[in-house]
């Protein structure tokens, strides 16, 4: 993890199927989907160029809820997202902010809850990118 919180796990998969495997698994573990965001797509509709680079947002009350209890402000991070993005090199990231770094940005002691959303996420973007 860089000190800005942010983790990236190389994918072997393209952006798209990257996301897709994402999106499925998530569901699959009764998460729901707030949004898909297409900035590639976006931004050649306004006529600027932009590699491939598109946003999950999802997540569950259940897990969301009990942080958001201690800190409301969380809900700035909250739901959970994750981006694929491919880079100059043609190599496809996926990229997601660690609970953890979230957690001490908004001092919130929920060391059970945190240890089970890191491990959770580990494990959804591992599958996601191949990993």
């Amino acid at each position: 993890m860089a000190d800005n919180g942010l983790v990236a796990v190389k994918s072997s998969h393209g952006v798209g199927d990257t996301i897709d495997k994402l999106a499925a698994i998530v569901a699959a573990r009764g998460m729901q989907i707030f949004a898909r965001v297409d900035h590639g797509k976006g931004a050649n509709e306004a006529g600027l160029a932009l590699r491939s680079t598109v946003l999950l947002i999802f997540g569950n009350a259940r897990g969301g809820t009990p942080l958001m209890q201690q800190n409301q402000a969380i809900g700035i991070d909250l739901p959970l997202k994750a981006l694929a993005y491919e880079d100059a090199d043609g190599s496809v990231w996926l990229c997601y902010n660690d609970p953890g770094w979230l957690a001490a940005r908004h001092e919130i002691e929920a060391a059970e809850i945190i240890k089970s959303l890191s491990a959770m996420l580990a494990a959804v973007i591992g599958e996601a990118t191949g990993g």
